[in-house]
């Protein structure tokens, strides 16, 4: 089996280091998601990299994901169920809401460059990234997810908890879990509720 962290935007791979401490596993890959997409930064191309990554692995895959990770790691099960064993989506949308991507754009434009230093990528790049996820819907899609789904949101993360709530209706074999006191980055705030999840996924096996 293979777990596989995969961080939101605004993030590095850094940002699960307290997550794999805790894991009771060491077959753990955290990749950069924007290390490798060249000049031309986009969702799709991100997904590509993924499944050039993971879509021809022998090994169960544990995939948890946070925020565009969560987006990530959902549309990859939708595509390549048969190599997922279980998923984790960490404050996760399954329906992209343009108005709230669009205010976020607007509050980056209105942001110095230097503030994005040490998030992975540049303040256009950010910005490219953010206008290419206006139109994901993977609600069509989301009966093609058959494995054990985890939700999990932090009590204080108001853009997501709707959308925690909603998803675990649509997803009838899902659970959900807020987590007290937690905002957004769950992985930083709460990382050992997640790999507690994580190490109880793997029990089950």
């Amino acid at each position: 089996m293979k777990t596989v962290l995969l961080h939101g935007l605004g993030q590095t791979a850094q940002d699960w280091k307290e997550v794999v401490r805790q894991l009771s596993t060491s077959s753990v890959e955290c990749p950069e998601l924007f290390s490798s997409t060249g000049n031309e930064i986009s969702y799709s191309r991100i997904l590509v990299e993924l499944e050039q990554q993971y879509s021809n692995t022998t090994e169960p895959l544990y995939i948890c994901g946070l925020s565009l990770g969560a987006l990530l790691a959902l549309d990859f099960t939708i595509r390549h169920g048969d190599k997922v064993a279980s998923l984790v989506l960490v404050g996760a949308q399954y329906k992209v809401p343009t108005l709230l991507i669009d205010f976020q754009n607007l509050l980056f434009r209105c942001m110095p460059g230097k503030s994005f230093d040490g998030m992975g990528l540049s303040k256009s790049d950010t910005i490219k990234l953010s206008h290419s996820m206006r139109s994901l819907d993977f609600t069509p899609q989301l009966n093609r997810v058959t494995c054990p789904v985890t939700i999990v949101c932090g009590e204080k993360d108001s853009a997501n908890l709707k959308a925690s709530k909603k998803l675990k209706e649509l997803l009838p074999q899902a659970t959900l879990q807020i987590v007290h006191g937690a905002g957004h980055e769950i992985n930083k705030d709460a990382p050992e509720v997640i790999a507690a999840i994580l190490n109880n996924n793997f029990l089950r096996e």
